[in-house]
């Protein structure tokens, strides 16, 4: 039986350093990061329950696509607990257009949870979300990742769902 993945998709999806720097290294100065949006909001109901959030707790969240050149290759999606964001990691909630990768693989690393892979498609509130900024619909399913960071000792959940073209890059 042959692997679920598209060609050359389990590389990224598996990648257990920062995706970020493996996209900066492949699109070089052509690599951008579109902030779609950063605010206090609920998580979806997976989210809450990985971060372990009561009902009604608001989280920062925060949504970005990853780029090569204008092509979108990444849609990330952020959740940020409460207390995740206070004292030196109040610097998560004020990261503008730049990667949370900057801090989460900087000078001090933050630990790293176990990477769960799943497809998503329509009909799901990821799947929806990574193509409401697109030009084109994307095919189905697209296939995401999530794990949660530990700045500092503190949680921080990140979902990745790759676009078309990522795996395709050289």
């Amino acid at each position: 039986m042959g692997s679920p993945f598209p060609p050359g998709l389990p590389d990224w999806l598996f990648e257990e350093g920062s995706l970020t720097r493996r996209l900066v290294a492949r699109c070089g100065q052509r690599f951008s990061l579109r902030l779609v949006s950063s605010s206090r909001g609920p998580a979806l109901p997976d989210e809450r329950r990985a971060l372990a959030l009561p009902l009604g707790c608001a989280a920062l969240v925060r949504q970005v696509y990853l780029l090569c050149g204008d092509r979108p290759l990444v849609f990330a999606r952020s959740v940020m607990p409460p207390g995740s964001l206070r004292g030196p990691n109040g610097r998560l909630a004020r990261l503008g257009s730049r990667p949370l990768a900057v801090l989460l693989f900087g000078p001090v690393p933050a630990a790293r949870g176990a990477i769960e892979v799943a497809p998503v498609g329509p009909g799901q509130a990821l799947f929806e979300a990574a193509g409401r900024g697109l030009e084109c619909a994307p095919a189905a399913p697209l296939w995401a990742r999530r794990s949660i960071f530990y700045p500092r000792g503190k949680p921080v959940l990140v979902t990745e769902v790759f676009l078309p073209g990522v795996a395709e890059l050289p």
